[in-house]
């Protein structure tokens, strides 16, 4: 197994990269968490502050998946909103629904700035936003989305931004408008990933890399198994996302992958100023979307498009360079020094994925490509429910989710499918 990370802009440019022991023999603890993505991370460190003695098992190394891969944007985008509001309002009513959406928007952020600021993670942290309308029509749902704000007492965090005033943020022709959110944040995933494993080493956690599990033995006292050791624990948190094939009985048909691209352009100088006068970062309304911001050397970072196959992309910088050359025809023929995929976890109605598999063996995963954010709040649910405390754990599970009974090959195929199917509809509309 190697120690080596996948080549990114932010493995090249990654702060303290710490290497954790791989697990040998046998340990004994409060709780083992599986996965050292933001979903583990998050969780085992919010466990360790309650005074929980926790341990982390990664396959490979901290941040090694999509949470150290991905955008870097901590917005209020929230996978499922829509499913989310009209199974809960059945429940509890249109307003406590309400409540719990919002919540589920924005506390990952109050996490994540707070944790930053406790252990002082340098991780490029930047504020500011911007949604923009793809198409005119886009502009209806962005007025809504800014209604709904202001209606939530965010009115002096956002200003709805009409075509005309678009070259105060962006130079490009492309939108049609947008919101733009100064509490939306953009940052750099991977340090924060290895900031926050930092942390949870000085407060006593264990974390080891390079030791997949193989096994969870359930029972009174769960046992977890890798190659080399065991972890016995009281409660165990599986949070691998689409990573792991671990329990596939109870889970599989429920999460599939989509790779996503990402491209870094070599350093733009003063042209990265002018492109982008308050470093805000940006995707657009459609439903598979283009994103992008500046990193804090200067450069374009560009992600854009989702293959559902579940196959990665053979030449990525080939099938984003078009959509970076329409966004800023300025960068025609720029050098692209850095490209890279990961793969998401895709759930059907896009409503995160948090349960039980035994009494004392947990899980959480699924966040649709939007979860720097959602990861966090989903860490302090888990790590809540652990420790007893069950209120917003139990809101989780009145959500019904749709498990492809066909089995994961066939399924990824059905989500292809569907995925073609929508993006389709929205190119007619």
């Amino acid at each position: 197994m190697s120690t080596q990370r996948i080549h990114s802009y932010y493995s090249a440019t990654m702060l303290g990269d710490t290497v954790y022991p791989q697990l040998e023999g046998e340990v004994r603890v409060d709780v083992v968490v599986i996965g050292g993505g933001f979903t583990g991370l998050a969780s085992a460190l919010e466990l360790a502050e309650r005074g929980k003695k926790v341990a982390l098992l990664e396959a490979q190394r901290i941040g090694w998946g999509q949470s150290g891969r991905n955008g870097g944007q901590v917005t209020g985008s929230l996978s499922g909103d829509g499913a989310m509001r009209r199974q809960l309002a059945r429940q509890v009513g249109e307003q406590a629904a309400d409540d719990f959406i919002w919540f589920l928007r924005w506390r990952g952020h109050d996490i994540i700035r707070q944790r930053i600021e406790r252990y002082g993670i340098a991780c490029d942290l930047k504020f500011g936003h911007l949604h923009t309308a793809y198409k005119p029509s886009h502009m209806a749902e962005l007025r809504r989305a800014f209604a709904e704000a202001q209606q939530h007492g965010m009115g002096d965090a956002v200003e709805l931004v009409e075509a005309a005033e678009l070259g105060r943020f962006l130079d490009t022709p492309l939108y049609f408008g947008g919101i733009y959110n100064q509490r939306c944040m953009h940052l750099h995933p991977l340090n924060l990933c290895l900031g926050e494993a930092r942390a949870l080493a000085s407060l006593g956690g264990l974390v080891f890399e390079n030791s997949p599990v193989l096994e969870i033995c359930h029972g009174a006292v769960p046992l977890v198994r890798t190659a080399s050791g065991c972890i016995r624990a009281d409660q165990v948190l599986l949070a691998g996302d689409v990573y792991h094939q671990l329990e596939r009985a109870r889970l599989g048909g429920m999460i599939f992958p989509a790779a996503g691209g990402i491209v870094t352009t070599e350093p733009l100088g003063a042209l990265a100023r002018q492109l982008n006068p308050l470093d805000v970062a940006v995707y657009d309304c459609r439903f598979v979307l283009d994103y992008y911001r500046m990193t804090a050397d200067g450069r374009l970072l560009f992600g854009g498009g989702a293959n559902y196959s579940g196959r990665a992309s053979r030449d990525i910088a080939a099938e984003l360079r078009p959509c970076i050359e329409r966004t800023f025809p300025q960068l025609k023929g720029v050098k692209i020094d850095y490209q890279w995929s990961c793969n998401m976890g895709i759930v059907i109605n896009r409503i995160p994925q948090l349960g039980k598999l035994s009494p004392n063996v947990w899980y959480a995963q699924g966040y649709s490509g939007h979860g720097v954010a959602t990861s966090h709040i989903v860490g302090e649910v888990m790590a809540r429910a652990i420790c007893g405390s069950m209120e917003q754990f139990d809101v989780f599970q009145h959500f019904r989710h749709i498990r492809l009974p066909l089995g994961d090959k066939l399924g990824q195929s059905l989500l292809a499918l569907g995925m073609w199917y929508y993006q389709l509809l929205e190119k007619l509309h």
